[in-house]
């Protein structure tokens, strides 16, 4: 364990932990908040706040915990890399492979693959999400960035929560939407009867998910849509639930759809890909990074239908 301390010279006016991430720049605000939280910092020897107002004078303790060993282990998958330097890696993850561990799913999954490929990742996500700033469902495929370190992960965590970072996903539907383009606005949380599931809640309930979506082909033979859609907010299954909501289930989708068996396209997979990716990097703000996880076999009839993957990227502007 890492011991320090310090005494304020001039009294600055701020907060706590604004004040520390000045003298700390190798700690993450969200890393100083969390030492703060579990006792970690002390100010005049006495537990604080973050928002505890910094003054002349105030001594300051800092106690950093050695790292604690993960319990996920590495293990040695095959993953399909981007993108990669010392800050950030982005994949394209297959579908059936699960983010992270969690119950049903202890091992097995993107994390232990990049824990054996990286050798470490972000704390901030704790031991069974290191690294992990955003997730995608097990059977979704496409894009998704992991940090390495606590400074990339609070950028980037910043960037998706004020929506700087752009999202594109494709998806399959059952049927043809009754409009060629919108915008599906609600609250999602968990569904009242199957606590498994996410459903469209009232206000005031659950959290506000927004998605916009353009149909791009309808195909009669099979009763089935492209879709591409926007994310706005990175809900639990988020679009799943927007084309439910509108009355278009995901083809391949045996969670949502109620007959999924009556569809007439069975690509043998859910029928969603997070297709396009892009934020400023954060290690540097001014450079934009921009990601293509090459788009699935299953989705080929649909997408020769409206002249390949060059047809889409107008709308990655």
């Amino acid at each position: 364990m890492e011991h320090f301390s310090f005494i304020v010279e001039d009294s600055f006016g701020m907060r706590l932990d604004q004040y520390l991430c000045s003298r700390l720049p190798e700690l993450s605000r969200a890393r100083i908040q969390a030492l703060i939280k579990n006792g970690s910092i002390l100010a005049q020897e006495t537990v604080c706040k973050a928002k505890t107002p910094v003054e002349r004078g105030m001594r300051i303790s800092v106690q950093i915990p050695d790292p604690v060993r993960a319990e996920t282990l590495p293990q040695d998958l095959p993953i399909d890399v981007l993108y990669e330097d010392e800050h950030i890696i982005v994949l394209n993850k297959q579908s059936g492979m699960v983010v992270h561990p969690a119950a049903g799913n202890p091992d097995g999954t993107l994390v232990n693959a990049l824990l054996h490929h990286c050798g470490h990742l972000s704390a901030i996500g704790g031991v069974q999400r290191p690294g992990i700033v955003h997730r995608l469902d097990k059977d979704t495929s496409g894009c998704i960035v992991v940090a390495k370190n606590d400074r990339a992960h609070a950028s980037l965590c910043s960037q998706f929560a004020g929506r700087n970072a752009k999202k594109l996903y494709l998806a399959v539907t059952q049927g043809c939407l009754r409009e060629p383009e919108g915008t599906v606005f609600t609250n999602i949380g968990r569904h009242p009867v199957n606590r498994m599931k996410m459903a469209v809640v009232n206000p005031g309930s659950g959290k506000p998910a927004i998605t916009d979506y353009r149909l791009l082909h309808y195909d009669i033979s099979t009763d089935s849509s492209l879709v591409l859609c926007t994310l706005h907010t990175g809900r639990t299954h988020q679009i799943r639930v927007h084309m439910l909501h509108l009355g278009h289930p995901l083809i391949g989708d045996v969670i949502y759809s109620s007959h999924p068996a009556r569809q007439k396209a069975k690509p043998g997979r859910l029928m969603l890909h997070a297709w396009f990716l892009s934020f400023d990097h954060p290690a540097d703000s001014a450079r934009r990074m921009r990601f293509f996880a090459p788009i699935p076999p299953e989705f080929t009839p649909w997408l020769d239908a409206v002249g390949g993957e060059a047809a889409l990227t107008p709308y990655t502007s």
